[in-house]
């Protein structure tokens, strides 16, 4: 399933481009996302997703496929599971910037596979869904990052750092191991699918979280009897 979004942020390309780059610092911007760790250039964390009372939390990673500046753009191969073993999802995502007067416009393209019970909403609630998380992912990303940024002094310039030959940076990079930082972040509010389908769209969706609620009691009746 192919899902595609736009929008337009009010700072340059260059600026823009540095931004969206940074995985850990927009992370908290992501609605339903709770970064837990980097290693190398992969990202690890949780998505959770709610449908009623009933809150399924997605664990996994998200990859840089591809960073092309130049091109301003970038690939990220992401997948998950339910922790649940409910279901998953796995996404390929391109992100394209173009210049647009002094903003920039921001595409993006997600191809998105999911199984589970959240496939069960069918592409037009995910679309919808995927459009009202994109707007308020913006609202974060203007309100927090953006605007903290433009408002932040300019820091001096930093002393020029001795020239390393090419031959022993190499070396250096050959052997140095990666990383893993863990990330202590505020834990993610669910994304409430009833809520951000609406009107109609939720009245279908009912049925599915009544069914959810149900299999869940009787989950919980089987494993207390046991």
């Amino acid at each position: 399933m192919e899902i595609a979004d736009s929008f337009r942020v009010s700072t340059p390309i260059a600026d823009t481009w540095k931004v969206l780059l940074d995985i850990e610092g927009i992370a908290p911007c992501l609605p339903g996302a709770q970064l837990q760790e980097i290693e190398g250039d992969e990202y690890r964390g949780i998505v959770k997703v709610k449908v009623g009372p009933i809150t399924a939390q997605y664990k996994g990673t998200a990859t840089l496929a591809e960073v092309d500046e130049p091109g301003r753009r970038i690939v990220i191969d992401a997948s998950g599971r339910d922790t649940r073993g409910q279901g998953n999802a796995k996404a390929s995502i391109v992100v394209t910037m173009l210049e647009e007067g002094d903003g920039t416009r921001v595409e993006v393209v997600t191809d998105l596979a999911i199984t589970g019970k959240v496939a069960q909403f069918g592409r037009g609630v995910l679309v919808d869904v995927s459009s009202k998380l994109m707007g308020q992912f913006v609202e974060n990303l203007e309100r927090d990052v953006l605007a903290t940024q433009e408002s932040a002094p300019t820091a001096p310039a930093a002393a020029e750092a001795p020239t390393v030959p090419a031959a022993a940076a190499a070396s250096e990079e050959s052997v140095a191991p990666t990383e893993l930082r863990r990330i202590e972040s505020k834990e993610a509010e669910p994304i409430d699918l009833l809520e951000m389908a609406g009107g109609s769209q939720a009245a279908r969706l009912i049925p599915i979280a009544i069914g959810a609620v149900v299999l869940f009691l009787l989950w919980r009746l089987l494993r207390s009897r046991s």
